[in-house]
């Protein structure tokens, strides 16, 4: 019966991934329309789109506060049934500021969802009594394909946007008040130590944290810069099709997803640290084939790898950020996520500039410098132990 009620917790918090990455992708994949239907030019829409940006890493820290003193159990219900009501907002209204405010919600929304249902997957991982972690984020990479392709069929058979994203809203209502009561009780911890041995041990707790937080800071700018700028490589460097060029993208997304469904084996066999480095040496290969040889086959195989190498690593990060002495799940989680969410939404605007400045190549060859980064703090606390 207790392995029974511990796998009903499993598809729980699997659930609250899955409509994360499905309701996210649907939105996203009518951005076209969206903006059509704003009014808004590329530069406007890029300003609203930094809302979702702010709202998250405003939200974050607080979520992680609120995880720990009331429980990620019952702040992950509120976060997850506001985000499904945002998604809607997103297209009630044309005036600017409107705009920005729902995208700003979303993001908030969105942002306390994730650090509250990863704080969930990490009391799941304790109770099974082995590595599970990276399944949950594959759950979340096959809820954002799945998203994407209902998306299309919405768009496709020319259903309005207002509609398509209501629909999909309440579908996911509907899977978070299930979901909601499979829940893990999450105990808020205890505040009876003194007030500076608190901050002492959360002083410890981030200085064991920070590490791990620049890692997923360099592994999250490499995602953002995957998700914006893929495509456009592979159109505007390689000069390829528009067609061709989303299969690129594709081709990054489908890698990642195969990479967190087996990253649990690896990481089971392998260990954290080993496999991360392994990890980033797959993301600095892939993405130095990218560069250094422009064709459409070397930019196909750098993108898969570069998918492979970033896709666990997050994962792993959150894991072991949720597994903090003295600091509930939440809280840890709060600080890695605060750090590297920092990196997915300020990486790819600095690749633009770049890219802007001295050519698209050169605005990736960042973020390659920080995969040689992130591969020499791994290999740092690899010989460190």
């Amino acid at each position: 019966m207790a392995n029974k009620t511990l796998l009903i917790n499993r598809v729980a918090v699997s659930t609250f991934f899955f409509v994360n990455g499905f309701l996210y992708a649907n939105w996203t994949s009518r951005l076209p329309e969206l903006q059509r239907f704003f009014g808004l030019n590329n530069a406007q829409l890029g300003s609203v789109l930094f809302c979702i940006a702010l709202g998250s890493m405003a939200a974050m820290p607080f979520a992680g506060w609120l995880g720990s003193k009331f429980g990620s159990d019952n702040i992950v219900k509120i976060a997850s049934l506001l985000f499904c009501v945002a998604i809607p907002l997103v297209a009630i209204s044309q005036n600017e500021w409107v705009i920005r405010l729902c995208f700003f919600f979303l993001g908030a929304t969105s942002g306390s969802m994730d650090v509250t249902m990863n704080g969930q997957a990490v009391l799941v991982e304790r109770l099974w009594g082995k590595i599970i972690f990276s399944s949950f984020h594959g759950i979340f990479s096959i809820g954002m394909a799945i998203g994407a392709a209902t998306g299309g069929i919405f768009s496709n058979f020319q259903i309005s946007l207002i509609s398509h994203l209501v629909i999909i809203g309440f579908f996911g209502v509907l899977l978070v008040l299930w979901a909601s009561t499979k829940l893990i009780k999450d105990i808020p911890m205890e505040t009876e130590i003194v007030v500076s041995e608190e901050k002492t041990d959360k002083l410890l707790a981030l200085k064991t944290i920070l590490p791990f937080g620049i890692i997923a800071f360099c592994c999250m700018t490499g995602e953002g810069a995957m998700v914006d700028w893929s495509a456009i490589f592979m159109n505007k460097v390689i000069g390829e099709s528009e067609v061709l060029s989303a299969w690129a993208f594709g081709t990054f997304g489908v890698a990642m997803t195969i990479g967190r469904i087996f990253g649990d084996y690896f990481t089971l066999n392998l260990g954290k640290q080993k496999l991360m480095l392994i990890d980033a040496i797959l993301a600095i290969l892939g993405l130095g084939i990218t560069i250094v040889f422009v064709s459409v086959w070397s930019t196909f195989v750098g993108f898969f790898l570069v998918g492979l190498g970033l896709s666990t690593i997050v994962p792993i990060v959150f894991s072991s950020a949720g597994n903090l002495k003295n600091i509930s799940p939440s809280a840890g989680i709060s600080m890695a996520t605060s750090i590297g969410y920092t990196g997915f939404f300020i990486g790819p605007p600095t690749i633009g500039y770049l890219a802007e400045a001295f050519g698209l190549r050169v605005g990736l060859g960042f973020v390659l410098f920080l995969f040689v980064l992130m591969a020499g703090i791994l290999l740092f606390i690899l010989r460190k132990k």
